[in-house]
C-alpha cells in the first residue's frame, strides 16, 4: 500500500484518499479499499465473508470508483452492501449500527476534476492512528483484473441499493418530533449536494414548508468553510424576495452544514457549532484550533478542548474525554461539521445515538428549533468574534514547505519578528503562536491570522478572526498577498 500511494500520488489527508481523478485509477482504487479491508480483518474487526457498506457522492468519477470498491470486497470474500448515493453521515449511521466496515466514495467540496476516499472501521471512522498500520498491508492485483491504464477489464453493474436514508430521516424526526418546525419557511439550496432530497425530506418530516433552490445537474465545489461570492450573492437574493426563515444546504457529500438566516447571511460553521453545541447542552466541547474562539469566550460549555484541523483529530479527542469526562460530549470543526460523541435525550425521552463522525443535519436542525427567536437573534447572544477563511489555490507543496521553513525558523523572539514583518502593519505587534497545527499568530490588537496547508487539497488556508465580520476578511485578505511577497522575495523574484 505504501508504494502505490506513492506512485499514484493520491495520498492520505485529514478526510481519508484524496487525488486527481486522472490518478485515481480502478487499480488504485480497489488497491486502497483492499488495503483498508485487510487492516481491519488484521484488526480482528472484519471477518472473512464479512459485509462491507458501500455509497458515494454525485460527482461524475464516484460510480466508477464505487465499483472498482465493490470488486475489491468480492475479491477478499466478502459481501459488498451497496448504499446507493447518499450522504456520507447516513452510511456512517447504518455501518456503525450493523458493526460493519464502510467506504465512501466522495472528494467532498473539492472540484470534480478530483475525488477521494473515505473509510470507516465498524464502529469509528479511520483515525490517523490507523493511517500507518493501511499503508503496511501488502496488496495482490491479478493478471487479467486491470488493462494497461489501470481500468477494470470487466467492471461489473452496481448491485441493488439497500436503503439507508429511511433511518436516517427516523433519527432526526424522532429527536425532534414531527412537527418542530411547523410554521418554518426553509430554503433548501440543492446544488449538487448528494443529500439534497434527503435533507428536504428531513425538513418537511418535521413540518416545515420548504423551497428548493439553485439544483445543479453538474458537480458545483460548494466549500462551507470557503463560501463562494456566487452563493453569498445568491442566498441574499433569495432571502430578499421569499420571505424565508432560512436558507440550509451541505457540502457534496452532505456531512458539512451551510445555513443562511432570515436575510441570507450564511453562518460560519464554527459559530453554527457554538449554537448547537449549547442548544443541545453539551458539557464537553472539541474542536480545532482553527475554530472560533466565542466557544471559550461565550462561557456556555465547561469544559473545551482544541485539536490539529480534521475529524480524525476531533474524534479521538472525544473518545478520550468520553472516557475521562462526564456528561454529553461533542465536538464541531470550523468547517460545520457536527459530531455527536454521547446518546443524548430527543423529545419524550427518546435516545438519540451518539455519531461520531461529521453530520450536517443535527447542528442545523439544533438552531432551527430554538425558541429564540429568527438565527440573527440567536447569533446576536454570542460575543462578538467573526472567523474569515481565504485560500490560494494551485500551491504546489514545495511552496508550503519554503513557507513553512520560514515561519518556524529560530527561537520564539525570531518567528514573533517575523509575524511582525509580514503583518505588523495592518494586525498590530505579535504576541503568541499556537503551532497546534499550522502557525496560529495572536496580536496585541486581539486579533488573529492562522496559516496552515490543506490536508486535502494542494491549498493554503488563511484564518483570520477579528471583532467584526468585515475586519475578520481583511486581515485574511492582507495576509496571503503578503505571504507570497515573502516567498516570492526568499525565491529571489522582484
Amino acid at each position: 500500500m505504501k508504494d502505490l500511494m506513492a506512485e499514484s500520488g493520491v495520498a492520505f489527508g485529514t478526510s481519508g484518499a484524496r487525488g486527481l481523478v486522472s490518478a485515481m485509477t480502478d487499480r488504485v482504487c480497489y488497491g486502497y479499499a483492499t488495503g483498508f479491508l485487510s487492516y481491519v480483518r488484521e484488526l480482528g474487526e472484519y471477518p472473512a465473508g464479512g459485509r462491507v457498506a458501500i455509497a458515494g457522492d454525485l460527482r461524475p468519477s464516484t460510480p466508477r470508483i464505487v465499483a472498482a470498491c465493490i470488486q475489491a470486497v468480492r475479491d477478499l470474500g466478502g459481501e459488498p452492501v451497496f448504499c446507493g448515493f447518499v450522504p456520507t453521515p447516513a452510511l456512517a449511521l447504518y455501518s456503525f449500527a450493523e458493526r460493519i466496515p464502510s467506504i465512501m466514495v466522495t472528494g467532498s467540496h473539492i472540484p470534480a476534476d478530483r475525488n477521494g476516499i473515505k473509510f470507516y472501521r465498524p464502529t469509528s471512522e479511520v483515525l490517523k492512528d490507523d493511517e500507518a498500520g493501511m499503508a503496511a498491508q501488502m496488496v495482490a492485483f491479478g493478471d487479467d483484473t486491470f488493462d494497461a491504464s489501470g481500468a477494470l477489464r470487466e467492471a461489473q453493474a452496481l448491485p441493488a441499493i439497500v436503503d439507508v436514508e429511511a433511518a436516517y430521516l427516523e433519527r432526526y424526526v424522532q429527536h425532534f418530533g414531527a412537527g418542530a418546525l411547523r410554521g418554518k419557511r426553509v430554503g433548501v439550496y440543492q446544488h449538487s449536494a448528494v443529500g439534497r432530497d434527503l435533507l428536504d425530506r428531513i425538513l418537511r418530516g418535521l413540518g416545515a414548508e420548504t423551497v428548493l433552490l439553485g439544483r445543479s445537474d453538474t458537480f458545483v465545489p460548494v466549500d462551507t468553510e470557503a463560501i463562494r461570492d456566487e452563493d453569498v450573492a445568491l442566498a441574499h437574493e433569495w432571502a430578499s424576495g421569499m420571505a424565508l426563515d432560512a436558507i440550509v444546504s451541505t457540502d457534496g457529500d452532505s456531512d458539512r452544514p451551510l445555513l443562511a438566516d432570515e436575510a441570507g447571511t450564511w453562518l460560519r460553521g464554527d459559530v453554527l457549532g457554538v449554537l448547537a453545541a449549547r442548544r443541545i447542552k453539551a458539557e464537553t466541547v472539541v474542536t480545532p484550533v482553527s475554530s472560533n474562539t466565542a466557544l471559550e469566550l461565550s462561557g456556555a460549555i465547561p469544559r473545551c478542548f482544541r485539536t490539529r484541523i480534521g475529524s480524525p483529530y476531533v474524534v479521538a479527542a472525544m473518545q478520550e474525554a468520553s472516557r475521562t469526562t462526564s456528561g454529553l460530549v461533542c465536538g464541531y470543526e470550523a468547517n460545520g461539521g457536527f459530531l455527536l460523541g454521547s446518546d443524548c435525550s430527543g423529545v419524550g425521552g427518546t435516545r438519540t445515538s451518539a455519531l461520531p463522525t461529521r453530520d450536517a443535519v443535527l447542528p442545523m436542525l439544533l438552531v432551527l428549533t430554538a425558541h429564540d427567536g429568527p438565527l440573527s437573534a440567536q447569533l446576536a447572544t454570542l460575543p462578538p468574534r467573526f472567523t474569515f477563511s481565504d485560500r490560494l489555490t494551485d500551491f504546489a507543496s514545495e511552496l508550503g514547505t519554503r513557507l513553512f521553513a520560514l515561519l518556524e525558523a529560530g527561537g520564539m523572539d525570531q518567528r514573533l519578528a517575523l509575524q511582525n514583518e509580514l503583518f505588523g502593519a495592518f494586525a498590530g505587534v505579535a504576541v503568541t503562536i499556537d503551532d497546534t497545527d499550522g502557525i496560529r499568530t495572536t496580536f496585541d490588537s486581539g486579533e488573529i491570522i492562522h496559516l496552515r496547508r490543506s490536508g486535502n487539497a494542494p491549498e493554503l488556508r488563511c484564518y483570520a478572526e477579528a471583532d467584526t465580520a468585515e475586519r475578520a476578511a481583511a486581515l485574511s485578505r492582507l495576509a496571503l498577498p503578503r505571504v507570497m511577497a515573502k516567498l516570492g522575495i526568499a525565491a529571489g523574484a522582484d
